[in-house]
């Protein structure tokens, strides 16, 4: 009995009354142990490697010791889009924040008071950061806490239309002294423009209007054709356009010109001359050749009459020869009217004479009618011209 009660009394004397708190929730504990990680296990308390605990787990247990354990957790972090787990022994949000050593003006998903639980908890961190940008012509530097472009665009209140361009996708992480561009696309403006359409020229013939000459019966009036176009501007600039519609508002109206088909009178037909006249002193003949005054005189009948011409063909004669009707420079061309040798045989000249200039005027002329019926006043294209008669 005395052994029992000397066991009783060693027994009472070493056992102790500790107070152990876990993550905030306080118990008593009774336990022999000589040590705070003793003890704990006493009281089936597990601590891992990351748990903190106060005392040390070595430290001396003494009756009335109290004992601290802060057991570390799992939490899925996002800090500024970044995802990472965690372990933190702190009790609250707060605690796990100032363990991140994040920012007093970073924006917390959750309220700084919210308890953390063992695990499974999910906690959106983001700092502060300066950011530029470029819209409107303006260059604006935001502070924000915006996890992405998208997110910031609408903290800062930029409104994007469904063609506008952003210079980075909307779900790209915000970073540090980031510049985003925004370019406004326009493709909603219109604009109308009109151009001119030429107009024909048609000719008339008119049977009243004199052969060869040409009157402006109307004049021409261009149209007028309208384009739509669409307009693509960027920041208020024009990129692009495209034809939507095209229009004619206005017919063109087209010049009008008569050309005469009147044939021209006739000049009279002029009277032959009269023959020359032998006087005593040529009618025996001349040693020196002799002949009629009007052969000597260069031209024979076509320099006697040259003066009795007149009307349309006297002013040809004019421009081709300066109205010479016995004219022959050599050059291939005879006449008056400039006819060469074929022209003068094929419109049947060579019954009046072997060459043009040697033929009367009237004679020139009729064969010039002659050859005018195969080819018009086109035989003398620029004098005709010059005169109207083209």
């Amino acid at each position: 009995m005395a052994a029992l009660a000397l066991g009783l009394i060693a027994f009472v004397g070493i056992n102790k009354e500790v107070v152990v708190t876990v993550d905030g929730r306080t118990t008593s504990v009774t336990t022999v142990a000589g040590t705070v990680g003793a003890a704990l296990h006493s009281a089936d308390i597990e601590i891992s490697a990351r748990d903190k605990v106060q005392p040390a787990l070595s430290a001396t247990v003494h009756d009335g010791s109290r004992i601290s354990v802060k057991t570390a957790k799992k939490v899925q972090v996002e800090l500024d889009g970044a995802e990472r787990t965690v372990r933190t022994t702190g009790s609250t949000v707060a605690d796990l924040v100032d363990e991140l050593d994040v920012p007093a003006e970073a924006k917390v998903s959750e309220p700084a008071t919210t308890v953390l639980a063992s695990s499974g908890d999910y906690v959106e961190i983001s700092i502060p950061k300066q950011v530029h940008v470029v819209v409107d012509g303006q260059i604006r530097s935001e502070t924000t806490t915006a996890a992405t472009v998208g997110g910031l665009l609408d903290s800062i209140g930029i409104r994007l239309d469904q063609d506008d361009r952003v210079s980075v996708s909307d779900r790209t992480p915000v970073i540090e002294d980031m510049a985003v561009k925004i370019t406004r696309v326009d493709n909603a403006g219109k604009d109308t423009v009109e151009e001119g359409i030429a107009f024909d020229t048609v000719a008339e013939e008119d049977p009243d209007l004199p052969e060869g000459k040409r009157k402006v019966v109307r004049t021409g009036a261009p149209g007028t054709l309208t384009k739509t176009y669409t307009v693509t501007r960027l920041d208020g600039e024009e990129v692009g356009r495209s034809l939507v519609s095209k229009e004619v508002t206005a017919e063109p109206v087209a010049r009008k010109i008569a050309i005469g088909t009147k044939e021209r009178p006739e000049p009279e037909p002029e009277a032959e001359p009269e023959p020359a006249v032998k006087t005593a002193s040529n009618s025996g003949g001349d040693s020196s050749g002799g002949g009629d005054s009007a052969d000597t005189a260069g031209g024979g009948a076509a320099g006697a009459t040259a003066a009795a011409v007149s009307g349309v063909w006297q002013s040809l004669a004019q421009c081709e020869s300066g109205g010479n009707w016995s004219i022959n420079t050599g050059n291939g061309y005879y006449g008056g009217l400039q006819f060469s040798q074929s022209s003068w045989l094929g419109a049947g000249g060579g019954k009046y004479a072997p060459l043009p200039h040697l033929a009367s005027p009237s004679e020139q002329i009729a064969t010039a009618k002659v050859l005018k019926q195969g080819g018009g006043w086109g035989h003398w294209p620029s004098c005709a011209s010059q005169l109207g008669l083209l």
